[in-house]
């Protein structure tokens, strides 16, 4: 019997639980003569903001042991511009798309975004990235639980499109932020974001990327993801997708036992374009080898070591 790899994120069905991350594949366009992107769960978009961003100064990376620092800033072409430029393509594929949004300067931005990609059908879902840490801000709307509920409850008023939230490790409690998200109505939470991190060249003297500090991703922030994950997932109610250092079926399969209804595949694509349709088959040989008909039912079955 063919495993059953559906599911279901609110009011979004997703043929498997594997999704490509935010700011790791582009607007798909990039990739679509590497990977077969209708096999994809679903494609989550750059973030896109109201105006253009340039993004910050260069250089934008810097390869960690077992990561790769970043501070892109949110280069995308604005509201508009992804309209008109980026989601004719986006169409075509067939697969749901989220579009991932974030402001600037004011969470009233997340409003004008919000009524303006209501208007899509095509757009299947929108994933509020209230927890970029490349932007230069003191302190980010994911790092407050009352400005987290307050932002989501606004938009949940005016949309009926599933809601993800997309939560920052950077804070001292996840799991309330978490809470707040979802007593305001959101749909589904994605977590984790990136890590602040720093790297220096001790020959110059000067930090590694224009920005002095950004964002941690990859193997090195799996552990950290995963813990958040599970402690998340014991409090709340509403789906999570996993996020942060997943590079292959057996990692991927961490963040399902730990408690996430789907994952999402990000630093690993610039190693290896086909990663996540490597999963998507790894997990049905699983399902098969384990004798699991419905993907459901592994999620959160995290057991007690035995002695």
């Amino acid at each position: 019997m063919k495993p059953n790899l559906s599911v279901r994120l609110g009011n979004l069905d997703l043929k498997n639980p594997v999704l490509v991350a935010s700011g790791t594949f582009g607007y798909a366009q990039e990739f679509k003569d590497l990977v077969d992107l209708k096999k994809l769960g679903a494609i989550v978009t750059k973030t896109i903001t109201l105006k253009s961003r340039p993004g910050n100064l260069s250089p934008r990376t810097c390869e960690t042991p077992c990561g790769l620092l970043n501070s892109i800033g949110l280069e995308n072409p604005g509201i508009d511009g992804f309209i008109s430029q980026k989601l004719p393509f986006l169409k075509k594929i067939g697969i749901p798309i989220i579009v991932s949004i974030a402001a600037e300067e004011s969470p009233e931005e997340f409003v004008v975004l919000v009524e303006k990609l209501n208007l899509i059908k095509e757009i299947a879902a929108l994933e509020l990235n209230i927890s970029c840490p490349n932007l230069q801000k003191n302190k980010l709307i994911a790092q407050d639980a009352a400005e987290t509920f307050a932002l989501v409850s606004q938009l949940r008023k005016i949309t009926t499109k599933c809601l993800i939230t997309k939560l920052s490790p950077n804070v001292t409690s996840i799991v309330e932020i978490a809470q707040a998200a979802q007593n305001a109505g959101s749909d589904a939470l994605a977590l984790i974001n990136t890590l602040g991190g720093m790297c220096i060249d001790i020959k110059k003297r000067t930090p590694k990327i224009g920005s002095w500090v950004g964002g941690l991703s990859g193997p090195a922030i799996r552990p950290i993801a995963l813990k958040m994950v599970w402690e998340t997932y014991n409090k709340i109610k509403i789906p999570i997708i996993g996020m942060g250092g997943i590079i292959d079926t057996e990692s991927a399969l961490e963040f399902f036992i730990a408690g996430a209804s789907a994952i999402s595949v990000g630093t690993a694509n610039f190693v290896n374009p086909r990663v996540s349709l490597e999963i998507i088959e790894g997990l049905s040989k699983y399902m098969r080898e384990h004798e699991i008909q419905n993907f459901n039912s592994l999620t959160g079955k995290l057991k007690a070591c035995q002695n």
